[in-house]
């Protein structure tokens, strides 16, 4: 059984954990090419609670964040992969430039952010708070980053024009 999901289905995944009294914890992120910075703060998300899922943005989303140039790769193979990985028990798509929509389809307990926000920056703070949850700084400092890891390729293999 895939664990990319369709919001309905993560939805009713949500639910059926908080009925049987386990921390639901949302992750977010682009994951364009998956680096040790976005497994350890899967891991870190995971360990904060019972069910981890993870909001992949869409390729519309990516672009409206990072430009045209990106994603690399597409959202289905990009929510595949992260669907693979030990921490994640369900991986879905969204389309918007920030995760609150889901959040607020979801209803985590713990909306769990990376080390390059601090809590006050999270933009879907807010949401998180009027539903009762928290927002988490998880995993380690941000040393990582797919910008970084395409310039080094980029340096190490300059391509003629």
């Amino acid at each position: 059984m895939s664990r990319v999901l369709s919001l309905e289905a993560a939805v009713d995944l949500s639910l059926e954990a908080r009925r049987a009294g386990r921390v639901v914890v949302l992750a977010n992120g682009l994951f364009d090419l998956l680096h040790v910075g976005h497994l350890r703060y899967l891991t870190a998300a995971r360990a904060a609670g019972d069910l981890l899922v993870v909001a992949v943005n869409s390729d519309r989303s990516a672009r409206l964040l990072k430009g045209p140039s990106r994603p690399i790769l597409p959202e289905a193979e990009r929510a595949e992969l992260v669907a693979g990985l030990r921490p994640v028990d369900a991986v879905v798509v969204f389309d918007d430039a920030t995760v609150e929509n889901v959040v607020r389809a979801i209803h985590p307990h713990i909306h769990a952010k990376g080390t390059d926000y601090s809590a006050e920056t999270v933009p879907e703070r807010a949401a998180v708070e009027a539903l009762g949850g928290r927002v988490a700084i998880v995993g380690d400092p941000k040393g990582h980053s797919t910008r970084d890891l395409i310039a080094e390729v980029l340096r190490r293999n300059p391509v003629s024009r």
